[in-house]
């Protein structure tokens, strides 16, 4: 048995079965939201997919701790028993056994906050605005040992198998540290393919992924980048680590996520899956300053500012492109 075969076969169940989830609820989709106290939407999906994920690892490996996104306090307060009961109903879909306390303990398996040796750390629904207009999202989860991820998996129900017109819909991506990067169908048995990032050494040929919203990434200073590296496609925009996958299977060279607030972290939720299978697939992941992302410090990545991905040949350009732009707005500013 290969190195963390039983986390990688645990964790590519917990996140189909979350997929399955999420799809079920997007397809019956109303405005049942509620809204976080940073004022980003959570979905009877997010917290679906964080109970049945934390569910299966919890069981699998009840000593290891999980840093997810989400947690039941909101879904406990009596106003918002519709829409527990609507998240306990999906779940039973699944065939999964659950009643109201059953399903928020499990949500609260996600409650780690600080960096351990061993942890797992999870975003239920990566793209939550994605997943309302039925775009890309994704389900992140990852295996961090040692500060270092051993195991990445993706879910992106709503992202093609492949750039074929008939390629079904619906992707898994997964890496094992050392062990390469793959993708197979998410909804049949498929042998799982290889994946690679394109040989593209030339900037000026380059395609971009960035977020769809510009609070996520500065639209302008991507632009900047582009206008300076002397690209010509139009960016790639996507919601989710579904941006990862995009880049890892050679579908585009870099993904560009470009700070746009002073004195925010990215959260190691939003990365983690996604860095693991890009960097399996022969790409290469670090802050705008060329730094490799620390994922030893808790739930955020207060050692970096901002995230660049990139097939690994371009990556210096593209650094230096970056730095050389937000120097030039400093001085300006």
């Amino acid at each position: 048995m290969s190195a963390f075969e039983t986390e990688l076969q645990v964790a590519l169940n917990a996140v189909q079965q979350a997929c399955r989830l999420c799809r079920t609820v997007q397809t019956t989709i109303t405005s049942e939201v509620l809204d976080k106290r940073d004022q980003s939407p959570v979905t009877i999906a997010d917290f679906g997919s964080q109970a049945v994920v934390c569910r299966i690892v919890g069981d699998h490996f009840p000593a290891d701790p999980i840093i997810a996104e989400e947690d039941s306090a909101a879904l406990r307060w009596p106003e918002n028993a519709p829409f527990l009961a609507a998240v306990c109903d999906h779940i039973r879909r699944l065939g999964i056994d659950a009643n109201s306390e059953d399903v928020c303990s499990w949500i609260d398996r996600g409650g780690a906050t600080e960096y351990s040796q061993r942890f797992w750390t999870l975003d239920p629904i990566d793209g939550t605005k994605g997943f309302l207009r039925k775009g890309q999202y994704a389900v992140s989860l990852a295996l961090i040992i040692d500060s270092r991820i051993e195991v990445g998996v993706l879910g992106c129900p709503n992202l093609p198998v492949s750039d074929a017109d008939d390629a079904p819909v619906g992707t898994l991506f997964y890496a094992v540290r050392g062990q390469g990067a793959f993708v197979q169908p998410l909804d049949t048995d498929a042998a799982p393919q290889p994946i690679h990032v394109t040989g593209t050494t030339d900037p000026m040929l380059a395609r971009f992924c960035e977020s769809v919203e510009s609070g996520h990434s500065s639209h302008n200073e991507s632009a900047a980048v582009a206008q300076k590296l002397g690209l010509t496609a139009t960016p790639v925009r996507m919601d989710s680590q579904a941006k990862y996958a995009t880049v890892a299977r050679g579908f585009a060279d870099a993904y560009l996520r470009l700070p746009t607030k002073t004195g925010y972290f990215e959260k190691i939720w939003d990365h983690a899956g996604g860095v693991a299978v890009v960097e399996e697939a022969g790409g290469r992941v670090t802050d705008i300053n060329g730094k490799p992302l620390d994922f030893s410090r808790g739930r955020e990545l207060n050692q970096n500012r901002g995230v660049i991905v990139t097939n690994g040949h371009l990556h210096d350009q593209i650094v230096a492109a970056v730095q050389t732009i937000l120097a030039s707005e400093a001085s300006a500013g």
